[in-house]
């Protein structure tokens, strides 16, 4: 199953990319959400191979998955794998220049199931996907959002 959403912001390329790569405000953002998030590097500059181990209660069920940044482009690209169970999965932001001051955020989202409970797990997705494409990109133009308001007010 595959997630796409594209958004522009309105800040320059470098503000939005250090936006995205402030890993540990997601980090924190996410505890505050109830997910238990636990870094498994002492290092807090990004890098390729910088991972986190997952906790997080979804559909009834305690769900664990090792998330690792598997690229890094200062400026144009973050690539995340995740790896479950049941599930793996990949992820990419990619940011684009569109002027000086507007970005183009790209957020993609790949999920394939590894077991039978994977499949009837991204099944049920599939089955609402409608549902499921709107949520998705209502949270990605609500941080684009959210991102360029944080920006312009530090400006």
């Amino acid at each position: 199953m595959e997630l796409t959403s594209k958004e522009d912001v309105d800040a320059p390329l470098a503000e939005v990319f250090a936006a995205i790569s402030d890993f540990a405000s997601f980090e924190r953002s996410a505890i505050r959400r109830g997910v238990e998030v636990q870094r498994l590097s002492d290092d807090p500059t990004p890098q390729v191979g910088m991972a986190w181990d997952v906790r997080a209660d979804f559909r009834g069920k305690p769900r664990e998955l090792r998330l690792e940044l598997s690229n890094y482009e200062p400026t144009t690209l973050i690539a995340l794998n995740s790896d479950s169970n049941s599930l793996s999965g990949k992820g990419q932001i990619e940011l684009l220049a569109l002027s000086p001051r507007r970005t183009r955020l790209s957020v993609k989202v790949k999920l394939e199931a590894k077991t039978l409970s994977g499949r009837l797990l991204l099944q049920s997705l599939k089955l609402a996907r409608s549902k499921v494409n709107k949520r998705f990109k209502h949270r990605v133009a609500e941080f684009a959002s959210l991102t360029e308001d944080r920006l312009n007010r530090s400006a």
